[in-house]
């Protein structure tokens, strides 16, 4: 069965790179930042905290 973990959207404005993370155990936040591997990096940490915080199913 599948179940929703969470929605990630990467958006560029002018110079900068943004992401947009939603989830059912974090709700919705963003990141900026002018380099966009910091933003994925900034992304990835997150989720990682959030998974391994996560009651296991």
């Amino acid at each position: 069965m599948e179940e929703f973990i969470c929605s990630v959207e990467f958006l560029r404005g002018g110079t900068v790179f943004y992401a947009r993370v939603s989830s059912e155990a974090g709700g919705v936040r963003e990141y900026h930042s002018p380099s966009s591997s910091d933003v994925i990096d900034q992304v990835i940490s997150d989720l990682q905290e959030e998974f391994e915080s996560a009651p296991a199913a």
